[in-house]
């Protein structure tokens, strides 16, 4: 039986990234390091070639889509978006919860309830960018089409690999370094059935390679994801 497969890619590393910043709707280039770490991967291990190409339209993503595929000629899908931040876009946390007295009860776990002024809700975000991908695979199934890259944003990629992707994970679980990402299998039996992938790959393969500050900016992230969708452990590690 014909199956499909999907590459979905994280963007190159920004300013506001290497900062902690929350940059969601900011449309901030690659940062010169940031070009640099994405070509050295590239370097290392070849990314997964596919037929067609999906992109995020915000530079980041534009940028890091023809680094790792110059000859390329991405669609442009604006829900692939990163969550807009609304007024807390560019900021530390620390400088957020010095102005704003609901950061904190956001911070406690209270995602679904606060919404960043003037920003997007974490379940507006969530369905909009689950709603692209299941275009993306209708798409392909219509098509004929087997075999896709996606390049977007990390909280995109983690709503979508939440909601499909096998081996079940949680949303923050699936964060992933700049530049790298995960290979998605869709069997059409299963989709139809419960709507699910089988994950099985990392992209590139030298991503466990390659540690270093990564590690750092991936702990950077998730703290942010956990915060923005509430997802937070207690002292016993259990899910609140």
């Amino acid at each position: 039986m014909k199956s499909y497969t999907i590459h979905l890619i994280r963007h190159g590393l920004t300013a506001g990234n290497a900062e902690g910043r929350y940059i969601g709707s900011t449309d901030l280039p690659l940062s010169a390091e940031g070009i640099k770490r994405l070509k050295k991967l590239a370097k290392k291990a070849p990314y997964p070639k596919a037929d067609v190409y999906f992109c995020s339209p915000l530079k980041r993503c534009t940028q890091t889509m023809k680094i790792l595929y110059p000859e390329a000629k991405p669609i442009l899908m604006n829900d692939l978006r990163e969550c807009d931040f609304g007024e807390w876009e560019g900021k530390t946390a620390k400088e957020i919860a010095a102005k704003d007295p609901a950061f904190a009860r956001w911070i406690a776990g209270e995602g679904k309830e606060v919404v960043p002024p003037g920003g997007e809700s974490g379940a507006q975000f969530f369905q909009r960018t689950c709603a692209a991908f299941e275009k993306i695979v209708k798409g392909l199934m219509t098509s004929g089409i087997t075999s896709a890259v996606i390049v977007a944003h990390g909280g995109s990629l983690m709503s979508i690999l939440s909601a499909y992707g096998l081996p079940r994970a949680e949303f923050y679980d699936w964060m992933t370094e700049s530049g790298c990402g995960y290979s998605m299998r869709i069997m059409p039996d299963l989709w139809m059935r419960s709507m699910v992938g089988e994950v099985y790959a990392k992209i590139p393969e030298t991503e466990k390679k390659d540690p270093g500050n990564g590690v750092m900016l991936i702990d950077l992230a998730r703290e942010a994801a956990e915060h923005a969708f509430g997802h937070k452990e207690n002292e016993k590690g259990e899910k609140e």
